[in-house]
């Protein structure tokens, strides 16, 4: 390590004195003045993790679904998941680390993983449409020269895009090609193939509008609609040339807000869908003749595809173990349908992207998606080769083959690596032409539970400790019961309670067969929080 270059290139990068930041589960988000030594430290420890696993790594500049002056940065393992743990606990050590300390904490890094400094890194660096990005990407393109690291600027990209350029690098091309090009042909020529089956499709079912959220996510649309060749007609909104990003717009706004975007004209019964600001997240929504919103959110996405899904492999005669991960927020409907009337195998696994990916990784097929729409499918290498078999079979009969090409092609237009708003939307809309559904159907397949959230402030969050994927509070004592006896108290009802992974605070769910019902559970639930788990400020009022 050239511990000169390191020290002068990082006193152009100080970090003020003091500060303190964790690498939460989307890297590090905070206000972007804050964040010129953390992007400098990333590239870093890119070039470090790249030399360790001798592979390509990614850094990702982007704050998704946060405010315009908000940036953050995540780093990108070799096959385009998130980084190890133990790897996030070395960015939080070097991001923490005093002025005077850094050269200390690297070498601390370099000797605990045993990495050989004269092994080459490769590090492709992505960034969104923040202002700030500019200057921060720079700085983390600093870190990687540091340690004599190689770069590849890919500029402004997705992040499932950025995810997706790095596992294709280390696929040597068997995913596909790392270009942004590459990326758009590989998606639309799947989704192009998948609505060839779709019979007579009109103009109209075609069409499809798209809230951009401000954000990277609108230029990448308008970059890929030559791709789609008119099968799919975008009417796209919010696409960053006026509104600021994610401001009233976006997916998370839409979904929180239970209401559509600002700057959106939507006519009754039409198709509507959001991205958020690095779309990585999708909802989809239409209002009915009464004016009434209707969401569909990532809960109705998993019960579209994996319903999907289970039809091809019944069809092709495919013998696979399909699953669907869901967290304890998702729609008690939802997991009712997919486990009584689909005979899917449903999966609760903890809050966060990274648990559900591991957890569907433990399936053939494993379907995935938060609430807030982040989701995608996996598949084993294992039912790859098995469908692939099938559809190049020259005795199978037709029905069977047929199954096994449109199985081949919804894993094309699949971004594996992580939720990608742009591919999830491909499939949702490749799976309504060719089933013929419209979005008041889908909607229709079940009805969500009425259910509310809340937040109760405590002194200390930690005073909360859940098991069962948090479904149960095992502190503070007598918690769990209480919730318990209130349960009780409702029809059709669920309650549980989880520490916020960023603050001081205790999150509530609340489920029960009537809106009523769901914000009386989630008010006394809050109360229970508030007394046993040491609540401050005033008690958590009713609300209504």
């Amino acid at each position: 390590m050239n511990c000169d270059d390191v020290s002068k290139q990082s006193g152009l990068h100080p970090k003020p004195p003091g500060l303190v930041l964790q690498y939460g589960t989307a890297g590090f988000r905070t206000n972007a003045k804050l964040l010129d030594h953390i992007m400098f430290r990333m590239g870093l420890l890119a070039t470090l993790r790249s030399k360790k696993t001798k592979a390509t790594i990614g850094v990702m500049v982007t704050a998704s679904h946060n405010p315009e002056e908000d940036n953050g940065v995540k780093l990108v393992d070799p096959m385009g998941e998130m980084v190890t743990p133990t790897w996030e606990g070395y960015a939080t050590q070097l991001a923490n680390a005093e002025q005077e300390d850094l050269l200390a904490a690297l070498k601390d890094i370099i000797e605990e993983e045993a990495i050989n400094m004269s092994q080459e890194a490769d590090v492709f660096v992505g960034k969104d449409t923040r202002s700030s990005s500019a200057s921060l990407s720079k700085a983390v393109l600093d870190g990687v020269s540091a340690l004599g690291g190689r770069n590849k600027d890919y500029g402004l990209v997705t992040t499932p895009q950025l995810h997706y350029m790095v596992c294709c690098q280390n696929t040597q091309g068997k995913y596909g090609e790392a270009t942004v090009e590459g990326y758009y042909k590989k998606l639309c020529q799947a989704f192009i193939q998948l609505t060839k089956n779709a019979s007579n499709c009109t103009d109209d079912q075609k069409h499809l509008s798209v809230d951009g959220a401000n954000g990277i996510g609108a230029l990448k649309v308008r970059e890929m609609e030559s791709y789609l060749k008119k099968e799919l007609h975008i009417s796209l909104f919010n696409d960053g040339s006026a509104g600021k990003l994610n401001h009233q717009c976006g997916a998370d706004f839409v979904k929180v807000q239970q209401n559509p975007p600002t700057g959106m004209k939507i006519n009754s019964g039409e198709r509507c869908c959001s991205f958020d600001g690095d779309a990585d997240r999708i909802v989809y929504y239409y209002t009915d003749s009464e004016g009434q919103f209707h969401l569909l959110d990532g809960d109705k996405v998993a019960t579209l595809i994996s319903t999907f899904l289970k039809e091809l492999l019944t069809q092709a005669g495919i013998d696979l173990e399909i699953a669907v991960v869901q967290t304890a927020y998702a729609n008690g409907s939802s997991t009712n349908y997919l486990e009584d009337t689909m005979k899917v195998i449903v999966r609760c696994a903890k809050t966060g992207v990274k648990h559900l990916h591991h957890a569907a990784q433990e399936f053939d097929i494993g379907v995935y998606f938060e609430a807030n729409g982040h989701g995608t499918v996996l598949f084993s290498k294992a039912a790859e080769e098995k469908i692939r078999q099938l559809a190049e079979d020259s005795i199978a009969d037709d029905e069977r083959k047929r199954a096994a090409l449109l199985l081949q092609d919804t894993i094309n237009v699949i971004n594996q690596t992580v939720g990608d708003a742009i591919s999830d939307m491909l499939l949702i809309e490749a799976i309504l032409a060719i089933r013929g559904m419209t979005i008041q159907q889908w909607d229709a397949i079940y009805k969500d539970l009425p259910n509310r959230q809340l937040k109760v402030k405590v002194s200390d969050r930690r005073a909360i400790d859940t098991t069962d994927a948090e479904r149960r509070a095992v502190s503070p004592t007598g918690l769990q019961e209480a919730i318990d006896t209130l349960v009780k108290k409702y029809s059709q009802a669920r309650s549980f309670v989880r520490p916020s992974g960023t603050e001081d605070v205790v999150r509530v769910y609340a489920e029960a067969d009537t809106q009523e019902s769901a914000d009386a559970l989630a008010h006394e639930v809050s109360l229970a929080v508030y007394r046993l788990a040491g609540g401050v400020g005033g008690e958590p009022k009713p609300l209504h």
